[in-house]
């Protein structure tokens, strides 16, 4: 299992969360793979809107040296604009792989392309940020499931950036989310500015939500239109960051009383079963805030007197909920069950469509937290008829 690798590799290192798979340049020079003119994309080249109907902004590095472009695990020297469909396999030599298809355009056609869209539509877009051990085709994927499971009336926009898709990897993919905490911020404030976004959903997943909260601060302290009021619907799906530093940043801007009172909400996703945020948490040694784990092990006690599940949450504020979806945990981490727990994923549906409350929820001592149950309805099979997942398909590493 990944995760037992993950942890058993850190028990052989010297100092605790240190890198166990360095990353390395590569066997080509950078320059090479963006030497194309497809890597630079023309003003005013058409792209199939039908056959790439999503939008994505990434700091990946591309490589055109081949038919079907690829977005790399490495830092790009720029962020480039485009659009891209659910990766497909392909042959690349022998093996098969999955791979997006993609179209870059600069960034004014984009913007354009982005903003016709929008306007056809609710005003409503939809952006999407990953976390750790992705490439751009499992997160395409995924940025794909959300659009067919929600069916949402407005675009989809795709962040990138360059996670290595590689289970050892942990604190390169950290090294690359800090360093690309300026790109998305920037990036966040000038879809926040635009007149015609009326409403963003974020939904971040994972250490994606390291880049999501402080983006959303800055963008708070400095947008110059719109008081950034269009930051309304923020969802973090099993969110690897510290729980404590969480509660810390939200209060001053993210969810103060101001945001609130303009409609702004956080909902979070937690598992006790995530094993990928338990060994975050052995890395790191502070609860993460998707992990309902009891850091402080008097309260833990008490609430074990008292007949409760041993479940440590964020303080409660308003403008804050919190889903624990651990008795209907899905997958071999139970670290992405908004996209494969069917009770789950109906959950984050209606979250989406701005919807606040679920009879499925179960309410808990806490105000802000409720627990997600089985549903007995639900087929054995039927999480991933429900989830709207295509079926799995073994990426080389």
């Amino acid at each position: 299992m990944p995760i037992k690798r993950l942890l058993a590799a850190l028990a052989l290192v010297p100092l605790a969360g240190c890198s166990i798979a360095a990353v390395d340049y590569g066997k080509i020079r950078h320059a090479d793979y963006v030497a194309d003119p497809r890597c630079t994309a023309q003003p005013g080249a058409a792209v199939d809107g039908e056959a790439l109907p999503y939008f994505f902004a990434t700091s990946r590095l591309p490589d055109c040296r081949t038919p079907d472009i690829e977005l790399l695990r490495h830092r790009g020297d720029q962020v480039r604009y485009g659009r891209f469909n659910a990766p497909r396999e392909v042959i690349v030599g022998k093996k098969k792989k999955l791979l997006a298809p993609i179209a870059f355009q600069t960034s004014a056609d984009w913007w354009r392309a982005l903003q016709a869209e929008t306007d056809r539509k609710q005003g409503r877009v939809l952006l999407y940020i990953h976390g750790y051990r992705e490439n751009f085709s499992t997160t395409s994927k995924d940025a794909a499931q959300i659009a067919r499971m929600t069916g949402f009336d407005g675009p989809i926009i795709e962040y990138s950036w360059p996670s290595q898709g590689k289970v050892l990897s942990y604190v390169v993919d950290e090294t690359n989310m800090y360093h690309d905490v300026r790109n998305f911020r920037d990036f966040l404030k000038t879809l926040a500015e635009q007149g015609w976004v009326k409403e963003i959903v974020i939904v971040s997943h994972s250490l994606g939500a390291r880049l999501v909260i402080p983006a959303i601060s800055y963008v708070d302290r400095t947008s110059s239109s719109a008081d950034s009021s269009n930051i309304s619907n923020i969802i973090l799906a099993s969110p690897d960051i510290d729980r404590e530093t969480f509660e810390r940043d939200i209060e001053d801007e993210v969810l103060s009383a101001r945001r609130v009172a303009n409609n702004r909400r956080i909902t979070v996703y937690t598992s006790r079963s995530d094993k990928a945020l338990a060994a975050s948490r052995a890395i790191h040694g502070y609860p993460r805030l998707g992990s309902p784990y009891c850091f402080d092990p008097f309260e833990a006690a008490d609430l074990k007197a008292k007949g409760l599940p041993e479940r440590c949450y964020p303080v409660s504020r308003p403008g804050l909920t919190v889903v624990d979806t651990t008795d209907v945990s899905r997958g071999s981490t139970g670290h992405s069950n908004f996209l494969r727990s069917a009770v789950v994923c109906w959950d984050f549906v209606d979250v989406v469509a701005n919807k606040r409350t679920r009879p499925e929820r179960v309410a808990t001592q806490w105000a802000h937290v409720f627990r997600l149950l089985p549903d007995p309805a639900v087929p054995k099979d039927g999480d991933d008829v429900i989830c709207q997942r295509t079926p799995e398909v073994e990426e080389p590493m």
